[in-house]
């Protein structure tokens, strides 16, 4: 039987990066102002749009009116959901294990029917200036109905609470993040909550019977907004044959380009997403905003249109990550060994389905052995803007009631929170509350390696100083992906492939 090994070659050169001050070889561009953002694209002929908001949480749309904004000189188009291809509500497969709720995607890009945050895109303008264009959201004459608004997981979970969404289904799988739709003549209860589902291991109520010591911690986050320096910004041309080109600050241009195309109803292969240089995004540049409503006002114009958001636009309607309130209960023998833990997780998932609960409760107890356990995890819609990626989303909140809990609970049975830990590591081969079986994940040696080191050990001077212990667990996922490498004459080589970088 042949025996296959990894076509590799090794270098006699030792490389370690850690500690080390490597050139970016986009420095140069980025200090001497030479890259360009998304912002900086400007064309021949080049008009700018502008978002009419709504300033109610939680509305009806009576009538939108922009005939006086229509005639205002300078102005070019105005577009409303009228405009607007309605997309299905039906879940979307996307391919490369994507699944999407686009007809949510795409209310929350243009309102139709409700307005449901402060900020929700109601209508946009397209002037030969953004003075003009600003000055005309202002002659759209909107007639809401104002509802009472939801504006936490706790008021959107309770009998009498405000609904959102009339037709949304709720549904009870970790794989259906962007939430479910019940048909139009479907009877049931309506409800704010978009997914509940649970985990479980062993036999939970043995093991807390089991334990010597037993902690109970509750924590509530509010929602945390990214903060990127750059505020969204894209180019949309869509040209005379029926091609969209986008140019936009983007974590994700394959998105861009496929949701741009699903929500104007053209083919995919007719819009092609370019990305620019990103000042920061931190996950949250992986929603689509302004592009598909920068193409639409082009298509209208026959021009390109810049959308361009406003520090206030950016923290008033795009994503930040989800408000918590998580409950969490671990018990351990008297030698401190876990042998129970059970928790749940509400996370607020803003106007539409899909907050980062299922990461989060993957993530809550992943690097731990617990033999028994039940989680429990909910995602609820809220008058809020839709929840974004935020750095590992949605297992900072839970790792902080986590970790919390477990510093209690070495407190208690005497023992160095940093040895705890260790002694309850998640070993290659032992399984997680939430069903896989851990690989080699290097968690032991990571606490090792910091409880050997002289920043652990060195003793602390002064009243006022202390020393605190705390981990994290994430794990990354990824799709197909694909490279060009081309190796030159000179012995440089060129290379080609399809992430940006997300500042």
């Amino acid at each position: 039987m042949l025996e296959y090994k990894p076509n590799m070659v090794l270098s006699n050169e030792e490389f370690d990066s850690i500690g080390s001050t490597p050139i970016r070889h986009d420095g140069a561009d980025k200090v001497t102002g030479r890259a360009r953002y998304g912002a900086d694209n400007n064309m021949p002929g080049m008009l700018y749009g502008k978002i009419l908001r709504s300033p109610h949480a939680h509305a009806v749309i009576k009538s939108v009116d922009a005939s006086a904004a229509e005639t205002l000189p300078g102005v070019h188009a105005v577009v409303t959901s009228a405009d607007w291809p309605e997309t299905s509500m039906k879940l979307t497969d996307l391919a490369e294990g994507s699944i999407h709720n686009l007809g949510f995607l795409s209310m929350n890009v243009l309102a139709r029917g409700k307005a449901l945050y402060k900020g929700h895109p109601v209508a946009a303008v397209a002037a030969v200036s953004p003075h003009v264009a600003e000055e005309a959201t202002k002659l759209i004459k909107v007639v809401y109905e104002v509802l009472k608004p939801v504006l936490s997981a706790e008021e959107g979970m309770a009998p009498d609470a405000p609904i959102l969404h009339e037709r949304l289904a709720a549904v009870s799988s970790p794989a259906l993040r962007p939430g479910g739709i019940l048909e139009d003549d479907a009877e049931g209860m309506r409800t704010n909550i978009a997914n509940k589902f649970e985990f479980s291991l062993g036999d939970v109520e043995q093991g807390f019977k089991d334990a010597d010591v037993i902690v109970e911690k509750e924590t509530t986050t509010q929602a945390v907004h990214q903060g990127y320096i750059e505020p969204q910004a894209g180019v949309a041309h869509w040209q005379a044959d029926g091609k969209v080109t986008v140019w936009s600050s983007s974590q994700g241009q394959f998105t861009v380009r496929d949701q741009t195309a699903r929500f104007l109803g053209i083919p995919i292969g007719q819009v092609k997403a370019i990305p620019m240089e990103i000042g920061g995004g931190f996950g949250a540049k992986g929603i689509t905003y302004v592009e598909p409503i920068a193409a639409l006002l082009s298509r209208k114009t026959g021009r390109p249109v810049k959308v361009q958001l406003t520090r206030t636009e950016v923290f008033e309607a795009t994503g930040p990550t989800s408000g918590t309130k998580i409950k969490v209960k671990i018990g351990a023998t008297k030698d401190g060994k876990l042998i129970a833990g059970e928790a749940e997780l509400i996370y607020e998932a803003g106007a539409f389905p899909g907050s980062p609960v299922g990461a989060a409760v993957q993530c809550m107890m992943g690097q731990y052995d617990i033999p028994n356990g039940h989680l429990t995890a909910i995602d609820v819609v809220i008058n809020r803007p839709k929840a974004a990626a935020y750095r590992a989303p949605g297992a900072p909140a839970a790792a902080f009631c986590m970790e919390t809990a477990l510093d209690e609970l070495a407190e208690k049975l005497g023992i160095d929170a940093l040895e705890f830990r260790l002694m309850n590591s998640g070993k290659e081969g032992s399984r997680r509350v939430t069903g896989p079986v851990n690989p080699h994940v290097g968690y032991i040696e990571t606490l090792q390696a910091a409880k050997d080191h002289q920043h652990y050990n060195t003793k602390l001077e002064g009243k006022l100083r202390g020393r605190g212990v705390a981990s994290g667990f994430w794990g990354n996922n990824s799709g197909p992906a694909s490279a060009v490498a081309v190796v030159n004459s000179d012995g440089t080589v060129s290379l080609t492939e399809g992430s940006p970088d997300i500042g």
